[in-house]
């Protein structure tokens, strides 16, 4: 069906007749004469540029498949639920209305004509049809919009897809997960990059230890069940790990005392070490905490494939398992592998080359364009090598910001961007954490472990949160965490 056009010339709405291609375009909201600034993610990169941004001066509009900031540092937190959910997200619509959010994807760019093909992260809803379909009952056509005055958004034809136009755009999408092509694993592991994921993980070890403790089940399939095996050695298999081991030491063995005797946990990775990135006296530090907590370390092992309940593993054969979290690297975005105007990391193929002021590189011009930005894990400066962490994301967040806002007052902002590495937190368990400021750019260099990392740890993550809601939050989930324990109710 052929929609309708809807023009706002006064007090009431005119539905006008047909007329063209199968198209409609609804209007969007606020500021005639502003620049449009479309910003894709709502990451690391991406909530910060939403946060700073002067939103007097730029109409900014985020596109996102997630209406939500994940606190990532605290998601493993969540997964046990030492701390709940909320604590470990920010919303994006704390700056609605000066901010347009769309919960959706985005499918491609094109950046000759500036524009963005967008589908609707949010499930269809099919109504039946009553009457005539073009109305919907109130004066107005079916593809009005609330806002009103500034045409932005085109939809085609009786897609769900439309069309967005930029002024200026903020790649900030982020990455996937790496599975290295392991085939089961997108179908029965558990990832451990989203609020979302932190669930379905706490979900499922309750669900392990709920299931074994029926009294039909035997000690075989008990131990089965309570073998938890995680697959990467990073920070988030690590402290996922430590997290874990907390909880089965803590809550589990005070409610489940002879199901947490049977319960083990297994860190797998294919590098001789865990924690590449840091300082091997931190390595070593955690290597041995892991190994006097029972967590064992099988490192140089490679996963062949992931089958429901059970793994393949070259070097063990078949390791049987109640949950598997798999934390091995990152993956392009979609997005990022649909784009081949642009050039491309040529090493990773998951992240846009740009300039030192954030601008990608056109491969055609092998020249920046100057009205799109890529920062965070979807983004490589040309000739350096970044590590794919928050903080770089951030910062270069901070960076785009200011030359986005002075830009906007015809101001010049053309000093390159520059990391400043603020050092690397891991929580190894037991109130116990590493502290690596060898590579640290700023402030005294050296390395802390133990009670005091864990202190530092907590400290920064809490002073890291970003609004006053969660400053409150946090502390306070870890005071009842600590008085009362957690919480082992599945539902």
């Amino acid at each position: 069906m052929a929609a309708l056009r809807l023009q706002s010339s006064s007090l009431a709405p005119m539905v006008l007749k047909h007329r063209g291609p199968p198209s409609r375009t609804f209007f969007s909201s606020p500021s005639r004469g502003k620049q449009r600034l479309v910003i894709l993610g709502s990451g690391w990169g991406g909530y910060e540029v939403l946060r700073a941004i002067d939103k007097k001066r730029w109409n900014v509009i985020v596109v996102s498949p997630n209406n939500y900031f994940n606190f990532t540092p605290l998601l493993a937190s969540c997964s046990v639920g030492t701390l709940e959910f909320r604590a470990a997200i920010e919303p994006v619509r704390r700056y609605s209305p000066k901010v347009r959010t769309y919960t959706a994807w985005c499918d491609s760019i094109d950046f000759k004509h500036k524009k963005l093909l967008c589908t609707p992260a949010t499930a269809p809803v099919n109504f039946p049809e009553k009457g005539n379909a073009s109305s919907s009952g109130n004066g107005l056509s079916s593809s009005s919009s609330p806002d009103v005055n500034d045409p932005a958004i085109t939809v085609t034809g009786n897609s769900d897809k439309f069309e967005l136009t930029y002024d200026k755009l903020v790649i900030a999408v982020g990455a996937y997960s790496q599975t290295f092509n392991v085939p089961g694993v997108k179908e029965h592991a558990h990832f451990l990059k989203d609020v979302g994921d932190a669930r379905r993980i706490r979900t499922r070890i309750l669900e392990c230890f709920e299931q074994a403790n029926q009294p039909t089940i035997t000690d075989a399939d008990r131990r089965k069940l309570l073998n938890f095996c995680i697959v990467g050695g990073g920070p988030t298999g690590v402290e996922f790990a430590a997290e874990l081991h907390d909880l089965l030491h803590t809550d589990i063995a005070r409610h489940y005392p002879s199901l947490a005797a049977m319960a083990k946990i297994n860190l797998y990775d294919v590098s001789p070490v865990i924690l590449g990135g840091f300082d091997e006296g931190l390595q070593e530090y955690a290597t041995t905490k892991f190994k006097r907590e029972g967590i064992r370390l099988l490192t140089q092992h490679h996963v062949e494939r992931v089958e429901e309940g059970r793994m393949f593993v070259t070097e063990e054969g078949e390791v049987n398992f109640g949950l598997l979290v798999w934390s091995t690297g990152l993956s392009p975005n979609p997005l990022i592998q649909s784009i081949t105007e642009a050039k491309k990391d040529e090493r990773t193929k998951r992240s846009l080359v740009t300039n030192d002021n954030m601008n990608v590189i056109m491969k055609d011009t092998n020249a920046p364009d100057p009205d799109v930005f890529a920062i965070g894990d979807s983004a490589t400066i040309e000739n350096e090598s970044l590590p794919a962490t928050a903080q770089v994301a951030n910062q270069q967040a901070k960076y785009l910001t200011k030359k986005l806002n002075r830009l906007i007052r015809n101001s010049t902002h053309a000093t390159p961007f520059k990391f400043q590495n603020a050092g690397s937190l891991a929580y190894v368990g037991d109130w116990e954490a590493i502290f690596d400021r060898t590579k640290a750019a700023r402030g005294p260099k050296g390395k802390e472990t133990g009670r005091v990392a864990w202190l530092l740890w907590r400290s920064a993550y809490f002073t890291k949160t970003l609004s006053v809601r969660n400053k409150i939050l946090v502390p306070v989930y870890w005071f009842l965490n600590w008085i009362f324990g957690r919480d082992l109710s599945r539902f």
